[in-house]
């Protein structure tokens, strides 16, 4: 499998702006289960709410990056964690005006950096991915969901560092 890199923009990368990075693959079957995908994307930026780098997932990408905070929505949700397999997956679902949800915010990006066999997700539970978050039971912001082989394993709700970090290791150990 070739892979092409290509860096649009790249000093604003630098200098913490937007840039897109692009992933071209001549065979994409390990991207996405669709095979006439021929490349993916994933745009990193920086967070409305906390400012910290995150990569965006759309859902033809379905590989989140290591060791960063992917954000999904209602399309890339479920293929990023198919993708993931037997990893432990934890999923951050948090709203823009979420005070608890912004102070979680920089634990869970220190998270994902610490944990590299971890994949971090994040979901803006706004109007766009409602479906989504009712089909994962949320009921307040934050909700932390961890994930192993495309089921919820372990549930924190509220933002309750401590809870979170025990069920991360009690979610990679089983």
């Amino acid at each position: 499998m070739a892979l092409q890199l290509s860096l649009s923009n790249p000093s604003s990368l630098r200098s913490g702006g937007a840039g897109s990075i692009s992933i071209a693959s001549s065979s994409c079957s390990s991207l996405s289960s669709s095979p006439s995908l021929k490349s993916a994307k994933m745009v990193v930026g920086r967070t409305r709410r906390s400012g910290i780098g995150a990569v965006r997932c759309g859902v033809e990408t379905a590989v989140p990056a290591i060791g960063q905070v992917t954000e999904v929505d209602k399309d890339s949700f479920w293929p990023v964690v198919r993708s993931a397999g037997a990893k432990t997956v934890v999923l951050d679902m948090y709203t823009q005006w979420c005070g608890p949800c912004k102070l979680m915010a920089p634990k869970f990006q220190k998270l994902s950096e610490k944990y590299s066999d971890v994949i971090f997700l994040k979901l803006d539970c706004n109007q766009d991915n409602k479906p989504l978050a009712k089909e994962l039971g949320i009921r307040v912001v934050p909700t932390f969901k961890i994930l192993r082989d495309n089921k919820i394993i372990k549930e924190v709700t509220g933002a309750k560092f401590d809870d979170l970090v025990l069920e991360i290791e009690t979610g990679r150990s089983s």
